[in-house]
């Protein structure tokens, strides 16, 4: 198991179903450490009700599901689907579990929709990145910083998964990037376009000579930045080059950077006439997709964002790209 899961100690009397349990999903190949976070809580509440049997009670379980006041819907439908597939794994055993109705999972709609930055908005966004200064807190982030938002937009990788690279992982030879236990706990390469990997090259050139398993970005520390740290410093980079931000949570996100580049790769295909039911299969590869569904989601973006290109498109793609209407 990574070292990077989140491993609870679960202590109430189905403490030790809810270990298998996550077990079960991490052996299906989910990483599900925030829904096990979600139920190592649940543990400590059924612990402080002082549950004395190998059940769930509808009388604790619901009192512990009802909505809390100025709690997102987001974060309370979560709460209810973790409980909700524990109570079913439990029932499945032969142990008496109250199942939540479907009625409490009404999917939430936070009306969020990822913003596409444009290739312009790119360009600026590096360009303000290349003009950090280091800091006494941070005296390496001039290094490190254009190179890790430049990694995001050019391969599409998930913040986390540039973080972790360690030096071992980037091989600057071959131009080939290896990601270790991504989102679906799997490895996959990468090979990021020459004109990366030659800045790559450059920047581990400026790092000087380091152990294979350092981290290829390190920290102040010299362990992986957080995910905090990088958002903060993606927020003062929007400031700088001009591109408004609506708020913590509402985008332009860090991740859209990820959705930029598939966004950017599906209307380069399209423009070139290429076909679209042959590429799909390997940006899903390239992104590290567990199925097409989560690619095709672009489809509906480019749709939505870029009618033009649809209308263009339409006649040689057919249904590939999905109507606006979202039949």
């Amino acid at each position: 198991m990574s070292s990077r899961a989140f491993n609870a100690q679960f202590r109430s009397p189905v403490g030790s179903l809810m270990e298998q349990f996550v077990q079960e999903k991490r052996a299906c190949g989910y990483r599900y450490d925030e829904a096990a976070r979600l139920l190592a809580r649940f543990d400590r509440f059924l612990s402080d009700e002082a549950l004395s049997e190998c059940e769930l009670p509808r009388s604790i379980s619901r009192k512990w599901l009802s909505k809390q006041p100025h709690e997102r819907r987001g974060t309370h439908y979560h709460r209810v689907c973790a409980v909700r597939q524990f109570a079913l794994f439990m029932c499945r055993l032969g142990y008496p579990a109250d199942v939540p109705e479907r009625s409490l999972l009404v999917r939430y709609d936070d009306g969020f929709s990822p913003r596409i930055l444009t290739h312009a908005e790119i360009s600026r966004l590096f360009d303000a990145a290349d003009q950090l200064t280091p800091t006494a807190r941070a005296p390496m982030r001039h290094l490190v910083m254009p190179e890790v938002f430049r990694l995001l937009y050019g391969c599409g990788l998930r913040l986390g998964e540039v973080l972790h690279l360690r030096v071992a992982d980037v091989d600057l030879e071959r131009g080939i990037l290896t990601v270790r236990d991504g989102k679906f706990r799997k490895d996959r390469l990468v090979p990021p376009a020459l004109p990366l990997v030659q800045r790559l090259r450059t920047y581990a050139q400026v790092m000087g000579d380091r152990p294979s398993d350092a981290y290829f970005f390190p920290s102040p520390s010299g362990g992986p930045y957080s995910l905090s740290a990088v958002y903060w410093v993606f927020r003062n980079l929007l400031l700088r080059c001009g591109i408004a931000h609506a708020g913590r949570g509402k985008g332009p996100r860090v991740h859209d950077l990820r959705h930029a580049y598939a966004v950017h790769a599906l209307l380069r295909w399209c423009q070139d006439g290429a076909d679209l039911n042959a590429k799909l299969p390997v940006l899903a590869t390239y992104m590290g997709h567990q199925s097409l569904a989560g690619t095709q989601r672009y489809l509906h973006l480019i749709a939505e964002l870029f009618p033009e290109i649809t209308a263009r498109t339409g006649a040689a793609f057919g249904d590939v790209i999905p109507r606006r209407n979202g039949s």
